[in-house]
């Protein structure tokens, strides 16, 4: 069979309408690579064998053939490989809220923010800090500066009081946590959240075997039945690397995002695309086909200064909810 067919492997579905399966089929002519950031804005300038460019750069070709293998080369991308885009007639009703929970540190924290920025001139350390900023100072120092940020117990009472709300409004559903998993900000929100008696969380920890991880994840993909899946926490920290290919709409319909991702060691070498399409891609565990509830709620927490200035937060905040970005991110763009 290997001999006469070419298969696509894919790790989000998009065979869910028919003419996805026939555009997906289309392609099949040659070797190509779908694949979350990468796809498309990475491959098509990279990969010496992305068949869009060659159909489109032939030399020998002539000017109407190019135009319409590009225009089916969009069509194709237009309604196969919209990453991150739900279409409306999809999600039956359901409405998609996002509330930015605003939060001021304490004098305290703000103390700990600025001690933290290594290599920074204590003259120039300041809450408006941008991490262009960090651009000649070693390696390791913006990711301790994150870390730390990510670590602010005033966003860790906040992810408390956002899940406390939920679960008093409906104390049988079920609460999804991203967080940044490189800066060990899971860490941190799983021990705010196992801090409170009535809370505790679930985790992927890295010793974990992949039947574990499958195991967990269930627990939150389906209703519970026995008195031990009752008895389970409500919450589910997971890391962003863990967005892709979930389906958690079953029985979740709250998700926090537990800060705005910012990923990168400096200003010149960050992907805001990159960065909002992983952030798009977890609020689409909870936000697809197939969820019941007619709200799904997310929570963005954001940290201010002592006096409201906006810090890392607010700047990676904006960037990753740009217009442009955003539109990139879903190759949304009319």
């Amino acid at each position: 069979m290997y001999r006469k067919a070419i298969f696509g492997l894919s790790g989000t579905p998009l065979l869910d309408s028919t003419s996805r399966v026939i555009e997906l089929a289309n392609l099949m002519g040659n070797a190509y690579v779908l694949g979350l950031s990468s796809h498309w804005r990475r491959l098509e300038k990279e990969s010496s064998r992305d068949i869009f460019l060659e159909n489109y750069l032939e030399p020998v070709r002539g000017r109407e053939v190019r135009t319409a293998a590009f225009r089916k080369c969009q069509d194709y991308l237009n309604v196969a490989c919209c990453r991150n885009k739900v279409a409306d007639e999809e999600m039956n009703g359901s409405v998609l809220e996002t509330q930015i929970r605003k939060i001021s540190m304490s004098t305290e924290e703000k103390e700990l923010y600025l001690s933290s920025m290594k290599g920074i001139p204590e003259g120039k350390r300041s809450l408006a800090i941008r991490p262009e900023d960090f651009e000649d100072v070693s390696p390791g120092s913006f990711a301790k500066f994150l870390k730390q940020n990510a670590s602010l117990r005033s966003r860790g009472a906040e992810l408390v009081r956002i899940c406390k709300e939920v679960l008093a409004n409906d104390p049988k559903t079920k609460i999804i946590v991203f967080t940044d998993g490189s800066i060990d900000a899971g860490i941190a929100a799983c021990s705010f959240l196992k801090a409170e008696k009535d809370l505790g969380c679930t985790s992927l920890l890295p010793t974990d075997s992949n039947e574990l991880k499958n195991k967990k994840i269930s627990w939150y993909q389906h209703g519970d039945v026995t008195d031990e899946d009752k008895a389970r926490p409500r919450i589910l920290v997971l890391h962003y690397e863990h967005c892709a290919g979930l389906n958690l709409q079953t029985e979740c319909s709250n998700l926090i995002l537990f800060g705005p991702l910012y990923t990168g060691t400096g200003g010149t070498n960050s992907d805001p695309v990159s960065d909002a399409s992983s952030e798009l891609q977890a609020i689409g565990r909870v936000y697809r086909a197939g969820q019941t509830k007619q709200v799904v709620n997310v929570y963005k927490i954001t940290v201010e200064g002592p006096e409201g200035e906006e810090i890392l937060d607010g700047l990676v905040l904006r960037r990753n909810t740009d217009k442009d970005t955003l539109a990139m991110a879903t190759n949304a763009g009319d």
